[in-house]
């Protein structure tokens, strides 16, 4: 039997938080070396284990996979939360990648400018309520099913669902004048491997603050 999946990355959330979710939410263990100093980063890169010099790193099924996107894609497919068949992962894809654009969003608001964190924040809830979100409610609305794509839960879910709490973050209400994500978030939610991560003390990371910030500023050198 092969090993856990092994997780390198910081103990933040940043790009590897969507990973860990995809992970739990098909049941799947996996076990985290963090990165706590530059040297860290430094002896990951003179080992020559990242393709591309950079993290999120994963290592599963004997491959030392990096890219956000490609660890993402290999693990939803290998759990079958990818589609029947490719219309029904060129949907998911096209849903997974709306709510990537709305997460970094949210991501990278706490690495900027007080003074324009406000305005940011205003533009988060903003394209949220009228770019993102009316077309997810709108998926559900057309074909009355459970979840976007196929009635069956796929990556497209899981990573709506991380993007509704992410946004719920910046402003708790911003479901309001979504009832059919209201209830699509509840049901999702109460999948029991996807209870068993929203729970204290499981390997979801908190939000970022300004301790996180300024760590992962020191590893990175920004």
């Amino acid at each position: 039997m092969a090993g856990k999946p092994k997780l390198h990355y910081t103990k933040g959330r940043g790009k590897m938080e969507s990973i860990r979710w995809l992970l739990a939410a098909a049941g799947v263990e996996f076990e985290e070396e963090f990165i706590e100093t530059k040297e860290d980063l430094e002896k990951l890169r003179n080992d020559g284990v990242l393709l591309f010099q950079q993290v999120p790193m994963v290592e599963i099924d004997g491959m030392k996979m990096v890219q956000t996107r490609a660890i993402l894609s290999y693990i939803a497919a290998k759990y079958n939360l990818h589609g029947k068949d490719l219309k029904e992962r060129a949907w998911i894809d096209m849903y997974v990648e709306g709510t990537t654009d709305l997460m970094g969003m949210i991501m990278y608001l706490p690495f900027q400018p007080a003074d324009t964190k406000e305005k940011n924040l205003a533009l988060i809830i903003e394209r949220a309520t009228t770019r993102y979100f009316p077309i997810y409610e709108k998926a559900l609305k057309d074909h009355g099913q459970d979840y976007l794509v196929g009635n069956k839960l796929s990556w497209a879910d899981i990573h709506l669902l991380e993007a509704i709490l992410m946004t719920e973050e910046c402003k708790p209400d911003v479901l309001s004048a979504f009832p059919l994500l209201q209830a699509f978030k509840g049901r999702i939610s109460n999948i029991p491997t996807i209870k068993k991560f929203l729970q204290p003390g499981s390997q979801r990371k908190p939000p970022t603050d300004e301790k996180s910030v300024a760590a992962v500023r020191k590893i990175f050198n920004i």
